[in-house]
């Protein structure tokens, strides 16, 4: 780890002077306890890191301290640190957050903060959480995380910042709610008092006034420029007058004291210094391995030793564990000490020498860190590709693709295995734009090359990719074709891409509906990647068993399912499952539980807008507007679903106007509108709309001649979704047609495949034709106690198919009267005439004459006695 992870006990710089400036700024810290945010700001050697550790030491709270690096610029690597250095504090903060942050895709920096802030709330006493060295990281979604965690951190944390610079953050929103603490380099500057005690009582120097006023108006108070000095000053018997010669500049007056320090170690710890300075981190065995072959030009201690004599030294030494086993350099110290390292022939075998020593202990991205600086290509290759679980699969896409990004294309036509890499942490990084064309550098590379095993699985990692790109876009022609593709080339010990290729594969298969192969694909992949461990491809296959479960009407199975997803996603979950939720809203709303299918698709639809490049926001409201229909709320549907289409257009989500449009033909439908419905459902070929827009027109042989053939089409398929919803509109349309017995037989089969899985909105949705269909169901003895709870449902919503007992056949009230038809209805039951009603209404006789026809046929009368009569029982008058 890059981070310095310490909890109560922190490790003590040399103390400043115990002077009165020093004990006010030790209160105002204490002061600024209350407040989210302090900040400690200043250049490099201000003793931002001794003020902080000397407060926290005394202070009296439990603390975190994390020190960053350059190499922490990813916002996946550096939660993975912060949640490691939270859990030194407690271990059940963030449990699950490695496996996620390791992912393929890891989740928003918000999902994985979200998760951690609810775990500190729990947290029983108040803390401190130190970043120290923050302005290494310039890195903007960093900054943003941090934002997120000031906005909403529990009371008992409190922030601390040690920076160079000042973070992106908004300091001045901080400033104005007194939510923050500032202290700076005027506030951190050593007075002459301060120079005095530490030059005399901390380093141990017999100076003058004079020597020490110079080396104060020097340095101008700048701590690490003092300690330099002292150090180059000890043991030296001619001190007198050497103050005068730092005379510029603090990086000048850095360099000559950094070279002074140097020179008064013995050459045996300069050699050490200079090589290990490589290093991000270090402990004993690993220096004794960079070293190796130093002690033929010195004699050299175990590198445990020198590391003890270089922390009593105080050669800027930071243990980065209380067991000081690991250590680091100052970062300015090791910088300056990596300038003198040269040339790059010597440096080389260094960074060879511990890539070797870290990959023999595990530490694959470090090893490969080292490799990469060591121009050791094909090491560093080798170390990407990991034992069995690539690099990139492990939270490292960021510092690959720079070093990709570093080398020259002829580098990556030598390697054309580093092309595929590039491509697929672009395509992990989301950024979609380039894959393509690194993908054809790949291909343009390979071209030549012998097909050996290595080339092959290059071939079929690459039809991988391309496969993974249009699950993107729905293509399942295209998907299928380049998962069959990648399966082929694949190397069988390349577990991860074969595991997320299955899945895949699995999806074009559900896309093409053959759900068969679907689910066979789907179960592959989650054994797989169960077994090795690919958090993420486990998700989506369990999702997509759950899809296939509650296509086949299994929807017990399928809740279920959905609701291991979401266990499997955490809390709060990973983005990807809106898609379980809104699997639940669906199951739920079929169950007539519409509370419950709110709150699954409220939950749904704030997942789906955490996703980059996902149809899943328009899935969300064509499902709310089905939601609204169903609570009655016909005009707000309706603007949900023009919002929909719009949106689906814009992005050019095509898979989803299918979906769109069905829902449209209900609402125009429930608004009188049948020939736009009829329009609509022929232009987007959607057998089942069309059939419920010819019912609605009264033309039942049309409707039944369409359903005719798609009933074949869907059971050959041994779809049982779009089977049962087919027998519901089959029966509906052979009872208006006058086959009474062959209605209730389709009826039959209907109850019996919806039954199981507690279909009850299925029926609901059918209104008043079905509730009479129904009671005459439960006459002839079918299924009585299922079609009592569906009539108990209709019911409750004021459809009572008891009105019709009386009549001599069950009307099929398909579609309702618009409002102009209601209006002509009160003017029939009042007695008027037709010539009367027309001039009532101001409309023809003709016209009127058309609105009796629409009104009887609606009704399913023959007078307008009947008429009157039905519509006052079904509360029409």
């Amino acid at each position: 780890m890059s981070m310095n992870i310490l909890s109560t006990k922190l490790y003590m710089p040399p103390s400043r002077p115990k002077v009165v400036r020093r004990t006010r700024l030790l209160e105002r810290l204490n002061e600024g306890m209350h407040r989210k945010l302090t900040i400690v700001s200043a250049p490099a050697g201000y003793g931002k890191t001794t003020l902080v550790a000397e407060w926290l030491a005394g202070c009296g709270r439990t603390a975190v301290w994390l020190s960053l690096d350059e190499g922490d610029h990813d916002p996946a690597r550096f939660l993975t640190y912060l949640t490691a250095a939270l859990q030194t504090m407690d271990r059940s903060i963030g449990e699950g957050v490695f496996a996620l942050l390791a992912s393929p895709q890891p989740p928003p920096s918000e999902f994985i903060l979200t998760t951690l802030l609810n775990d500190i709330t729990s947290v029983p006493y108040p803390f401190h959480l130190v970043l120290d060295d923050y302005h290494v990281l310039d890195a903007g979604p960093v900054d943003k995380a941090i934002t997120f965690l000031l906005d909403r951190m529990p009371p008992q944390m409190h922030l601390v910042i040690a920076t160079r610079k000042d973070p992106s953050i908004p300091l001045g929103r901080l400033r104005a709610r007194d939510q923050l603490t500032e202290l700076r380099a005027a506030d951190l500057r050593f007075d002459f008092p301060e120079t005095v005690e530490f030059l005399g009582e901390v380093m141990g120097l017999s100076l003058s006034n004079d020597e020490m006023a110079h080396l104060d108006s020097r340095t101008e108070g700048w701590a690490a420029g003092l300690q330099l000095a002292a150090l180059s000053m000890k043991g030296d018997s001619g001190i007198s007058g050497r103050s005068a010669s730092f005379t510029s500049t603090h990086p000048f007056v850095l360099d000559y004291l950094v070279e002074e320090v140097l020179k008064r170690q013995p050459a045996a710890i300069q050699t050490f210094l200079l090589r290990t300075s490589i290093l991000d981190r270090f402990c004993g065995p690993l220096c004794d391995a960079v070293m190796a072959g130093a002690e033929r030009e010195q004699p050299l201690p175990p590198g445990q030793e020198v590391l003890a004599y270089l922390e009593q030294a105080n050669l800027f030494l930071v243990p980065l564990d209380q067991e000081k086993r690991w250590y680091r350099y100052h970062h300015l110290f090791a910088e300056l000490l990596r300038q003198k390292l040269q040339p790059m022939s010597e440096i080389a075998p260094l960074h060879v020498r511990a890539s070797e020593w870290l990959e023999a202990q595990g530490c694959e991205l470090e090893a490969f860190h080292h490799a990469a600086a060591a121009g050791e290509t094909a090491r560093a290759v080798r170390l990407i590709e990991g034992k069995g679980m690539p690099l990139l699969f492990r939270g490292a896409v960021t510092p690959i693709l720079n070093w990709l990004a570093s080398l020259p294309e002829e580098e990556l036509d030598a390697w054309p295995s580093l092309w595929v890499t590039y491509a697929s942490a672009l395509l992990l990084s989301g950024r979609l734009s380039g894959v393509e064309q690194k993908l054809q550098a790949a291909e343009k590379a390979l071209q030549g090359i012998p097909h050996d095993d290595k080339s092959r699985d290059l071939i079929g990692h690459i039809a991988s990719i391309r496969a993974t790109m249009a699950v993107n876009k729905h293509q399942a022609e295209t998907i299928l074709a380049e998962s069959r593709r990648a399966l082929n080339y694949l190397h069988q010990g390349n577990l991860p891409v074969r595991t997320a290729t299955t899945w895949t594969l699995g999806y074009a298969y559900q896309l093409l509906g053959e759900r068969t192969a679907a689910i066979k694909a789907y179960t592959e992949a989650l054994s797989a990647s169960q077994r090795i461990g690919h958090v993420m491809i486990t998700v989506m296959a369990t999702l997509g068993i759950g899809l296939l479960q509650e296509a086949d009407n299994r929807y017990h199975m399928a809740a279920e399912t959905y609701r291991h997803v979401l266990a499997l996603a955490g809390d709060p979950p990973l983005p990807v499952a809106c898609e379980a939720h809104l699997g639940l809203a669906r199951i739920h709303y079929e169950w007539n539980r519409l509370e419950e299918a709110q709150r699954h698709s409220q939950q749904a639809s704030r997942l789906a807008r955490l996703l980059e490049h996902s149809d899943r926001v328009v899935a969300c409201e064509v499902f709310l507007a089905r939601l609204k229909l169903a609570q009655g709320k016909v005009s707000e549907a309706a603007e949900i679903v023009v919002r929909s289409e719009h949106f689906a257009r814009q992005h050019r989500y095509e898979h989803q106007f299918p979906f769109i449009s069905a829902v449209r033909v209900q609402v125009l439908l429930r608004q009188g509108n049948l020939t736009a419905a009829l329009q609509l459902a022929r232009k987007h070929k959607l057998p089942v709309s069309l059939a419920r827009a010819h019912l609605a027109q009264g033309d039942t042989a049309a409707a039944l001649a369409l359903l005719g053939p798609h009933m074949e089409w869907v059971e050959a398929k041994g779809w049982e979704d779009e089977r049962l919803q087919g027998l519901i509109l089959e029966a509906l349309a052979l009872h208006a047609h006058g086959e009474k017995l062959r209605s209730l037989q389709q009826l039959s089969y209907a109850l019996a495949l919806a039954e199981p899985g507690g279909f009850v909105r299925l029926f609901l949705e059918e209104g008043l034709p079905m509730a009479g269909l129904l009671s005459e169901a439960a006459a002839a003895g079918i299924m009585q106690e299922y079609i009592g709870k569906l009539l108990s449902a209709m019911k409750a919503e004021g459809i009572h198919s008891g009105l019709l007992s009386d009549l001599p056949q069950a009307p099929s009230l398909i579609e309702p009267l618009t409002a102009r038809e209601t209006e002509v209805l009160r003017l029939i039951a009042l007695g008027l005439s037709n010539h009367e009603i027309g001039e009532r209404l101001f409309i023809s006789l003709s016209t009127v004459k058309g609105h009796n026809r629409i009104i009887f046929d609606k009704l399913q009368v023959k007078r307008r006695t009947e008429a009157v009569a039905l519509a006052r029982k079904l509360g029409l008058l």
